[in-house]
């Protein structure tokens, strides 16, 4: 999660959401995402909203935070009704999760079940550092019904997981997808970074060979974005280290695709590649689709319904919030219709799928047309009325939504 909290409406303090959000309510795919804020050292380029155990104060307990995350599951069942909302996903993210113990996160997740009920099949996910688990703790997040783990792997080659402060050594996630095999879970992600200042072609290369060989069933590969007040942005900015070239990133993005084909990944959202179509990410596709989903913890976003909320970004105050027995909502927004149109023309568009061409609105027909010339959209899925990317038009996937928008 971001650690800027954006402006929008005040949200009431028993966190009621406004009556057209709760329109339609259980036709939607429905998720929880569990913000887990604690890190054990802050990685230099992140900006999401984590905190190290010197930078909390009084009432920010991570012992506690099990019982108050469950707090607010129990607020979100009282805010929804009696609705049915069998929960499909569940993604616990952070931050490490893995640094709360996994009875902790069991017990989260059993309150989830308990207010809402999980689908049959419901996809479970726990982000984690590969250091931050082992053969027996994973055991026990499988037995506690987590289906799937995603590690940070970021990079094979040592100095650029030293630039970018990571703490793990180059081999540890290959060993600790082998223990998540062996744990029982079917489904693993590796993430994976490219453009870090001073990564060469040979260095991304060879992290996608070693994630490859670890065996994942899924693999996501994400530019590096220098964010204002990171301790990366810094070292830019006092000419320590490049910026980061777009070019670079570009290259970097077809030699991913070009090694993910060829191990047998096929892409489904520009940054995500998956083995089979079981092993993509539910969750994630639940965001980029338009499900429902409550985001639960410090900084964290929820949406139902076109109104879209952000809790108060610090654990201390999240916390006091809920002892209150009132809502720890920020602020939030009711998205107009255009507003959402817009939305899911961006998001949707990045998928394999891709958006129907009928949807586009007139004025942007020309830019269609232009895409489709100069080799951004698929020919054959255009002829069916579907605008789906081309490799080039995912290199320029951004661009491309703003002619259309």
């Amino acid at each position: 999660m971001p650690s800027v909290l954006l402006d929008g409406d005040a949200v009431p303090a028993s966190g009621e959401l406004p009556e057209s959000a709760l329109q339609g309510l259980g036709s939607r795919p429905f998720g929880f995402y569990v913000h887990v804020p604690f890190c054990v050292t802050r990685c230099g380029y992140c900006d999401f909203n984590t905190y190290t155990a010197a930078e909390l104060g009084p009432g920010a307990s991570r012992a506690d935070y099990a019982a108050t995350a469950v707090a607010e599951i129990r607020l979100a069942r009282r805010v929804l009704g009696a609705a049915e909302l069998p929960v499909e996903t569940v993604f616990f993210g952070g931050g490490t999760p893995t640094l709360l113990p996994p009875g902790d996160l069991a017990e989260i997740l059993r309150a989830i079940d308990g207010e809402f009920g999980l689908a049959p099949g419901a996809e479970v996910t726990t982000e984690a550092n590969p250091e931050s688990v082992d053969p027996a703790s994973l055991a026990r997040l499988r037995e506690g019904g987590f289906t799937r783990v995603s590690f940070g792997m970021q990079s094979a080659a040592g100095h650029v997981l030293a630039v970018l402060d990571r703490r793990h050594t180059p081999g540890r996630p290959a060993a600790a997808v082998t223990e998540a095999r062996a744990a029982g879970f079917t489904h693993v992600n590796l993430d994976l970074i490219y453009g870090t200042p001073g990564e060469t072609d040979d260095d991304w290369r060879a992290s996608l060979a070693a994630a490859v060989e670890a065996g994942p069933d899924h693999i996501s590969a994400y530019s590096l974005i220098v964010e204002d007040g990171t301790r990366l942005a810094a070292r830019i900015r006092r000419g320590e280290l490049p910026m980061p070239d777009d070019d670079v990133a570009a290259d970097r993005y077809v030699i991913a695709d070009e090694m993910l084909s060829q191990a047998g990944f096929s892409w489904y959202e520009v940054s995500n590649w998956a083995a089979t179509p079981e092993a993509r990410c539910r969750h994630n596709l639940l965001y980029w689709t338009g499900g429902d989903w409550w985001g639960v913890g410090p900084g964290a976003h929820g949406h139902v319904g076109g109104t879209r909320w952000w809790n108060v970004k610090h654990p201390a105050a999240y916390a006091a919030r809920l002892a209150a027995d009132a809502s720890p909502g920020h602020a939030r927004e009711v998205l107009s219709a255009d507003d959402r149109r817009v939305e899911r023309l961006m998001l949707e568009l990045r998928l394999d799928a891709g958006f129907p061409l009928a949807e586009i609105a007139s004025p942007a027909r020309p830019a269609v047309a232009r895409a489709l010339a100069g080799g951004l959209l698929e020919p054959e899925p255009f002829k069916h009325g579907r605008a789906v990317l081309t490799l080039k038009g995912r290199l320029l996937a951004d661009a491309l939504v703003r002619d259309l928008t």
